[in-house]
């Protein structure tokens, strides 16, 4: 079975929090230096930026393997990458030459491992990895991937521990040394052409999607993207304008509500002022017709006031007098507003 990415992420989170403490210049033992149960990541005594060396002293590490290593800062000075041709170790304290074939290598490192002088046929160029330009590293041997059809292959099954949530199970790693397209059978030993989608399948490696399901068929590669129907599509499409429509016709009912409750308030308080208006002109006209029928204020009263003779210059004064308030009382006509002026006068000492 293929290693699924869980199993990558958690192992790397075990190598960031299980790394060792011992700094730069600290003591360490190479004893110690060991792949961990499970996860199989390298562990030492040192940090996650220091190597312990042949003298048992934590050293900085001479060089990376990953474009972004973990424990380093943002700020922190990287290690270099190795050049074509060599390769960082776990240890990573030096760049070392690619390995010729049958040399130790470390689990999972192809990429110790010197490339074949056809590479360009035989390495995968997927996403899965299954080689390294063509060269794998087998129960720790270098060899190349290039064993075809019907030929005696090897096998290394490796059982990694993967967590799903709260609970764990074993997830086991099968590889070969096999041509791509082709996988190597744990049981025969030999090369076999991989099964298309829908054949019966015992692992991860016998499909050439890679992807064995749990009913024992090939099915869809895992990086397969998902088809849907050209009705799914429509539906989504409906859904979306009828839910814009919906907010939009929301809107204008809320808007026309709001819009008739201030009308109806305008409304209402227009015929307030009008009301008041109305009432006004009413005590208007009230008060003048009550100050046009006082005693001397009539048409057939006598005048008791200053008057003056034609061609006179000096008023004659009929009657002793008092002086006037000075009050004056000014109305509004109802029809066209147009100013009255009536003065009121003591009323003449008799």
């Amino acid at each position: 079975m293929i290693l699924l990415p869980l199993t990558l992420i958690f192992s790397s989170w075990y190598t960031l929090v299980h790394a060792g403490s011992q700094t730069k210049g600290q003591n360490c033992s190479v004893s110690n230096n060991r792949l961990q149960i499970g996860t199989y990541q390298f562990y030492s005594d040192c940090d996650a930026q220091t190597y312990c060396s042949s003298q048992g002293i934590c050293e900085l590490k001479g060089c990376r393997k990953e474009q972004y290593p973990f424990g380093y800062s943002p700020t922190a000075t990287l290690p270099p990458k190795c050049p074509s041709g060599q390769f960082c170790p776990d240890e990573a304290d030096a760049c070392q030459p690619w390995l010729p074939v049958d040399s130790a290598c470390q689990l999972n490192r192809d990429d110790q491992c010197e490339p074949p002088a056809n590479w360009q046929q035989l390495a995968d160029t997927s996403s899965y990895g299954r080689n390294f330009n063509g060269s794998v590293c087998l129960n720790n041997v270098c060899m190349w991937a290039n064993v075809t059809v019907g030929l005696s292959c090897q096998v290394e099954n490796t059982a990694y521990i993967a967590y799903a949530g709260a609970s764990e199970f074993i997830d086991v790693v099968s590889r070969g040394n096999c041509q791509m397209g082709l996988y190597c059978d744990s049981q025969s030993l030999v090369c076999m052409q991989t099964k298309q989608l829908g054949a019966s399948c015992d692992a991860d490696k016998e499909c050439s999607t890679l992807n064995c399901l749990s009913s024992g068929v090939c099915g869809l590669s895992a990086d397969t993207p998902k088809q849907f129907g050209i009705w799914v599509y429509l539906m989504v499409g409906i859904g979306i304008f009828g839910g814009m429509f919906a907010t939009l016709v929301t809107l204008f009912l809320i808007h026309r509500r709001q819009r008739d409750e201030e009308r109806e308030k305008r409304i209402q308080y227009w015929h307030e002022q009008n009301a008041f208006r109305q009432n006004i002109m009413q005590l208007k006209e009230i008060a003048r017709t009550s100050i046009l029928s006082l005693p001397g204020h009539g048409n057939n009263s006598k005048r008791s006031t200053v008057c003056s003779r034609a061609g006179s210059e000096e008023p004659i004064l009929q009657h002793s007098v008092h002086k006037a308030s000075g009050l004056r009382r000014q109305f509004l006509s109802d029809d066209d507003n147009r100013s009255y002026d009536e003065i009121t006068l003591q009323d003449e000492q008799r």
